[in-house]
């Protein structure tokens, strides 16, 4: 007859072999949350800014994505509007603003020119203000004043 020694050490290994063996799976929670809005990103903000194809002379990248909270589906033709403080102009200056559209992937992209430092941070503004989902505008912070792309992920809640 073999005696089974259990402490500390074996029962440890044994629930890491379970799991590792994927015979007990960790809770994961249901659903995607909305992206909340962020302080500060509503500032200069003008509703209706144009569809465009780029905000003035471009060189720099704002991209992200559009998804419905819960499930997580990317969002079509949702439409995004972009400002900011660039070498072109300041962030209250409407040739600052623009918007575009979300693809079936309910990704974005537009072209813009470069992010300069306000108020001591590189930083872009965004918002989703259509009436189909809740409001969120963002205000991302750039790692560098030297980066050429600045990427922002919205989740939306349904009115």
């Amino acid at each position: 007859m073999t005696t089974l020694m259990f402490n500390r050490r074996t029962l440890l290994s044994a629930g890491g072999a379970i799991v590792g063996a994927g015979l007990f799976a960790p809770a994961v929670a249901q659903g995607l949350a909305p992206t909340p809005s962020m302080r500060g990103g509503s500032n200069n903000y003008r509703p209706g800014a144009p569809i465009v194809d780029r905000i003035g002379g471009g060189g720099f990248w704002m991209t992200g994505t559009v998804r419905r909270a819960g499930d997580g589906a990317p969002l079509e033709g949702q439409r995004i509007q972009i400002w900011a403080h660039t070498t072109e102009g300041h962030e209250r200056d409407p040739q600052s603003h623009g918007a575009t559209l979300t693809d079936a992937n309910g990704a974005f992209r537009l072209e813009m020119p470069q992010i300069v430092p306000a108020f001591g941070q590189p930083h872009g503004h965004l918002a989703y203000d259509d009436p189909e989902f809740e409001t969120v505008f963002l205000r991302p912070v750039m790692q560098s004043a030297a980066d050429t792309t600045l990427n922002a992920d919205f989740v939306l809640k349904p009115v």
